[in-house]
């Protein structure tokens, strides 16, 4: 829009100079550039608060209970459980200290007591200067239908005597056997060998020696060479 044309007569000039001083006055200014003649200074930036990590209350553990005590019955029928070579006394007493021998055969004495109350199917047996826990006869088929049993197997003559000489002389070494019996002895010795009845116990520089087995004592009944038949029996 053109601007009016200034007027020729001072006075109307005065006139609309105020008038425009006054349109002027009721208007709003915006400064642009330093605001520090009129402007209010911004709020500085609002500082937001980190969070805390609130430390959780300790939680209480639970009381450990003490370990029961062992007794020296139950580590010997724990040895007897674990298995293995018969538990002699000496091997008995570097376990459980101040076992003596006499205190052995007592605490067994005792284990079978409260096996023989409670029923159970087995006891301690003794067996080669020692002791092994075994099942009781009356549950030997268990074992056989559980994992299957020995083929049966019939000695003939010369693998009994060859046997009763090593159950009665043992060590023998094959070539006193053979002197005993006037007869070569390697067949007789290889079965019972095969059959798990005899085996190696003395090597020597030329013939090895040779003694029953457990499973030897085991089929024939016995708790020990000491259960073997008299001679004259």
């Amino acid at each position: 829009m053109p601007d009016p044309a200034p007027p020729d007569d001072p006075a109307d000039a005065l006139v609309q100079s105020q008038a425009l001083a006054a349109a002027l006055g009721a208007l709003t200014w915006e400064v642009d550039g330093d605001p520090g003649l009129d402007a209010e200074p911004e709020p500085p930036p609002a500082v937001v608060p980190k969070p805390v990590a609130v430390p959780k209350p300790p939680v209480k553990a639970a009381p450990v209970e003490p370990a029961a005590t062992l007794e020296p019955e139950q580590i010997l029928e724990a040895m007897l459980f674990v298995g293995g070579p018969p538990l002699t006394p000496d091997a008995v007493a570097q376990v459980i200290r101040g076992y003596t021998p006499d205190r052995v055969r007592d605490a067994i004495d005792a284990l079978n007591r409260r096996y023989a109350a409670q029923n159970r199917p087995y006891a301690v047996v003794p067996r080669d200067a020692g002791y092994v826990l075994a099942v009781g006869p009356a549950f030997h088929g268990v074992s056989e239908r559980l994992f299957g049993g020995p083929r049966e197997t019939r000695l003939g003559q010369p693998a009994l005597d060859v046997l009763s000489l090593i159950a009665y002389r043992q060590p023998v070494a094959r070539a006193d056997l053979d002197a005993l019996r006037g007869a070569d002895s390697t067949a007789a010795v290889r079965q019972l060998v095969r059959l798990g009845l005899i085996a190696v116990t003395r090597r020597g520089d030329a013939d090895p020696g040779y003694g029953t087995t457990p499973r030897f004592l085991e089929l024939f009944n016995l708790t020990g060479l000491d259960d073997l038949p008299r001679l004259a029996e």
